[in-house]
Order: C-alpha cells, then sequence, then structure tokens
C-alpha cells in the first residue's frame, strides 16, 4: 500500500519531565482521556462530569466561590479569563519577579491600555493606570513591597503570582490579600504552579477576589484540559457592571456551561462552547485522584522530595536559589559557570528535560511535579550528576547516592 503522506507518523519518545511543568501525568488520567466513549460535548453524562467537577474543585481549591470552573486550554487561558475583568483605564498594581509574572503584568497592560495607548504600541504598551513593580530575579515578593505600592497608588486591581516558576520563588500570599483589604483593592493571584502542590485554601485570602491557575502542573491533567478559576462574588458583580471585551473567556458566560447561572448552581449546563467529553473525564479524574490524596499529604511529599533533590545537588558544588517545593533554581558551580545552557541542551537531547531559566541569568531548573518517589529522585540525581561529569566536573557519585538514601531512610525510621 503506498503512503499517500510525504510525511512519516509522528512519533514522541518517552522523556523524564523534569522540568518546572507540564508535569507527568498519572496513567489513570490517561486512561480516562482514551476511554472516553462518546464526543458529544452535550451528552448528559458529560454535562454530569463537568457539574461534579465544579463541585470537587471547590473543595480542591478550598472555596465557597459559585463561580468555580474550569477554562478549555493552558494556564493562560485561565489567566485570560480572570484578567477579563480589567478594563481600559482601570488602575493596576503588578508586582513581578520573573517571567511568568512579567508576561502576566503585559497581559494587564494590554487590557488596561486605552485605545490611544494601544496605538503608540500595541505588543508593548505603557498604559498610565498601570503600574508594575519590578522586584529582582531570585527575589521573592513580599509584603512590604505590596503595601509600599498598595498604599501609594491605592489601585482598583492589584496582581500577584503566588509561586513564580520563572525563578523558583514564593511569594507572600498572606501580605498581599491584607494589604489588598487594608487599601480596598481586588486582588487577583496567579497559581499556575502552586495549585495541587502548597496546601492552601483560598478561601483564607479574602482580598484576592480572582484565581487561575493550570491544568499541567499540580493538577497533572494532560493532555491540556481545563485551567481552574474562581471568582468571589465582589468580582462578578464588578464584571457584571462594567461588561468584558471577550466572549469565549468571559467568566459568567463561560460559568454557564458548568451549571452556574445568576450565581446559583442548576441542574446542567447551557451551550458557551463546544467541550471535549475526552477532556472532560480526564479533568474529572484528576480531580478525583488529587482529592483522594490529599493536599495535606501531597504538600508533605512534595517539600519531602524536593529537600532530597535539594541536599544532592548542594552536594554537587551547585548552589540552590529557590524556595519552591515542586522545583529547585540553581547556579551551577563555579568551574561551569557560563555552561547551564549546554548542559540543559546535553540533557533534553538525551530524554532528560529540564529547563533553564527564560530570562537572565540564566539558571537551571529542575521539577519534580508527579515524581515523589525515591526511585524518580534518584534516576533525575544521577543523569544530572552523569550529565556535569560530562562537562567536566569532579563528582563522587557514589557518596551523593549514598546521601540522597539517607534522607529516604530517614523517613522509614521517623
Amino acid at each position: 500500500m503506498i503512503n499517500a503522506s510525504p510525511f512519516p507518523q509522528l512519533v514522541v519518545p518517552d522523556t523524564l519531565a523534569a522540568g518546572p511543568g507540564p508535569g507527568n501525568t498519572d496513567h489513570r488520567v490517561l486512561q480516562a482521556y482514551t476511554g472516553a466513549g462518546i464526543a458529544d460535548h452535550m451528552h448528559p453524562d458529560v454535562l454530569r462530569g463537568m457539574i461534579e467537577c465544579k463541585h470537587m474543585l471547590r473543595t480542591f481549591m478550598g472555596t465557597q466561590n459559585i463561580y468555580t470552573f474550569g477554562v478549555a486550554g493552558t494556564g493562560w487561558s485561565g489567566l485570560d479569563c480572570m484578567m477579563s475583568a480589567v478594563m481600559p483605564g482601570d488602575t493596576v498594581v503588578a508586582f513581578s519577579n520573573g517571567t511568568f509574572s512579567g508576561i502576566d503584568a503585559l497581559t494587564l497592560r494590554i487590557k488596561a491600555a486605552t485605545r490611544a495607548e494601544l496605538a503608540e504600541d500595541s505588543l508593548d504598551p505603557k498604559p498610565a493606570s498601570v503600574t508594575v513593580i519590578e522586584v529582582p530575579h531570585g527575589c521573592s515578593v513580599t509584603a512590604e513591597i505590596v503595601e509600599s505600592a498598595l498604599a501609594e497608588h491605592k489601585p482598583k486591581w492589584a496582581f500577584m503570582a503566588h509561586w513564580e516558576t520563572g525563578s523558583g520563588r514564593i511569594n507572600d500570599i498572606q501580605g498581599f490579600s491584607d494589604a489588598c483589604v487594608r487599601h480596598d483593592s481586588m486582588g487577583l493571584v496567579d497559581a499556575v504552579s502552586s495549585l495541587g502542590v502548597e496546601d492552601f485554601a483560598i478561601d483564607d485570602y479574602p482580598g484576592v477576589v480572582g484565581w487561575a491557575s493550570c491544568p499541567q502542573k499540580g493538577l497533572l491533567c494532560l493532555p491540556l484540559t481545563y485551567a481552574p478559576v474562581s471568582f468571589s462574588d465582589r468580582y462578578i458583580e464588578t464584571l457584571r457592571a462594567n461588561g468584558a471585551y471577550t466572549y469565549a473567556n468571559h467568566p459568567i458566560m463561560e460559568a454557564r456551561h458548568w451549571g452556574i447561572v445568576d450565581n446559583q448552581d442548576v441542574e446542567k449546563g447551557a451551550y458557551h462552547r463546544t467541550h471535549s467529553a475526552y477532556a472532560v473525564s480526564a479533568f474529572h479524574e484528576a480531580l478525583r485522584i488529587n482529592l483522594a490524596e490529599g493536599l495535606s499529604r501531597r504538600a508533605q511529599d512534595y517539600a519531602f522530595h524536593e529537600q532530597a533533590l535539594r541536599e544532592a545537588v548542594s552536594a554537587m558544588g551547585c548552589e540552590v536559589t529557590s524556595n519552591m517545593t515542586s522545583l529547585v533554581v540553581l547556579n551551577l558551580p563555579p568551574s561551569l559557570a557560563g555552561r547551564e545552557m549546554e548542559l540543559v541542551q546535553n540533557c533534553r537531547a538525551d530524554g532528560f528535560g529540564i529547563w533553564p531559566t527564560l530570562s537572565a541569568p540564566v539558571q537551571v531548573r529542575i521539577g519534580i511535579l508527579n515524581l515523589l518517589s525515591q526511585s524518580a529522585i534518584t534516576e533525575i540525581v544521577t543523569r544530572f550528576a552523569q550529565a556535569m561529569t560530562n562537562l567536566g566536573a569532579d563528582l563522587d557519585i557514589n557518596t551523593i547516592l549514598a546521601g540522597l538514601n539517607d534522607h529516604y531512610q530517614s523517613r522509614i525510621a521517623a
């Protein structure tokens, strides 16, 4: 039989996904995706699955917010949905301390810019109503930084990333929420890297009216499915009063398909977009798995395994500058300084998917999303040590692995 296509079948080899995200998908989620028996997005079982997902999401996110649901797509889809309430001329203070909070800040500048401000530079507008507080790479956004900015500018909206994956830093969510309450600003939070990794409930932060996350990190729901979002009554009232320049990612319209109408749960959703029965099935299973494991246990596991990896790479002479529990960001030893990109490229060519930082200074990022076992961390440490050795580092891998084993034996002993 003649193959009519000039292109061979695409075969993507197995890779150890040890970067900041996407994470490694549980086989049960993949089975739910491929096992969905119907593509009809208005089938009763699909709609029932969406109704159940929104209730599981409320538990997962720790909220009573009625407007809690998933936005089809990546984390950027959820963030765009959350930021859709920001209108031209709105006053905004955004805190940026890495690549992704920087892109979030750009999104807010685009949404808050007037027609005239967009015309001046449509791809990088500088609206007078938006203030971006730049915090140096590798540093966290502190309560003091937030308080100072909100006290000075008194914005309608304030924005912060909870965990900044670009530099591996955790920002002060309590201080952010408290400052928003004091200065009557509506807080918006990028929780893409923290949801499902840290044990927290969003209702404990009343200054934050909007939250957005992603399917491919803590939730661990690839193929791309739904980006969780949650909005308070104040956010929805503001949106309803002022509108938004979107249909597809309009929070109120999007929520209708999830059985949320006029601030109430209804029996079934009304059509808004063509949802995927496959994505709904996978999302549903991912939420079930996360809730069964429990956020507290999952957060403890991340902290324990991150500490194991941190100690191992430190024993190799690396300097760890991050404080996230799903990601280690490091500088190579002085003898290899400046060769970070080379090392990362060598690892990726060998099916070991670590990442560089995407902004200066270039650092190495090693993630452990859904790699919460001694065997997985041992493989990461072994492959990273080999990559450093190939560049000329003089390492005693047996001593490093012995230290790693001691870390795991300590849990057994406890």
